[in-house]
């Protein structure tokens, strides 16, 4: 039977305000004919709907720009919602859920108490495919670290020279040319 559950906005444009669930189908959106307007950019005309269905209110996306979620995951079908979650339509519009307690013989109905809800990280973007990225079934890899070439280069060019040099006296060795290169040598002349 409605009339058991609501919505107390949390945050958006009228924090506080309490939504009593009161019929078989309940739509939520910015347009003004729906049974819970939200006059706010982040929601869709016709964001989401509330369907009461076997004692319980079942919470479905329209198809709105910017998600509904529930304890901050998107819905991607129909979910039953259970007292104490917290809706989020957007970044910015939160509700939670509350089943409301009836004693036949009291004079008011009063909220079951909840506990405080806390704040609801904005759910992360989806990931993106990019040409020829890594696929994450392989943890820990490691992006390629840029390296400059100069020093690399200037190393590279010392060690030739090196290796030229020493040839070059292992030659003049070899070939006794000793005084022709460096005719100063005691001896040569």
């Amino acid at each position: 039977m409605p009339g058991q559950f609501q919505l107390t906005m949390r945050s958006g444009p009228n924090p506080g305000t309490v939504y009593a669930l009161d019929s078989d189908q309940l739509s939520i959106g910015r347009d003004s004919s729906n049974e819970i307007p939200i006059n706010d950019a982040e929601v869709s005309r016709r964001h989401a709907r509330l369907t009461f269905q076997g004692g319980k209110y079942v919470l479905e996306d329209m198809g709105s720009t910017n998600g509904t979620f529930v304890n901050g995951q998107r819905l991607t079908g129909p979910r039953v919602l259970k007292s104490g979650e917290v809706i989020s339509l957007g970044e910015q519009i939160v509700f939670v859920y509350e089943a409301v307690n009836s004693d036949p013989g009291a004079t008011m109905v009063s909220p079951r108490k909840v506990p405080e809800a806390r704040p609801v990280a904005s759910p992360p973007p989806p990931p993106q495919s990019f040409a020829g990225q890594v696929p994450a079934s392989q943890p820990n890899v490691v992006a390629a670290k840029k390296v400059n070439p100069v020093p690399i280069a200037i190393g590279v060019g010392a060690l030739i020279l090196i290796c030229v040099c020493i040839a070059f006296l292992v030659w003049v060795d070899q070939t006794y040319r000793w005084c022709v290169f460096f005719p100063f040598i005691p001896g040569c002349g």
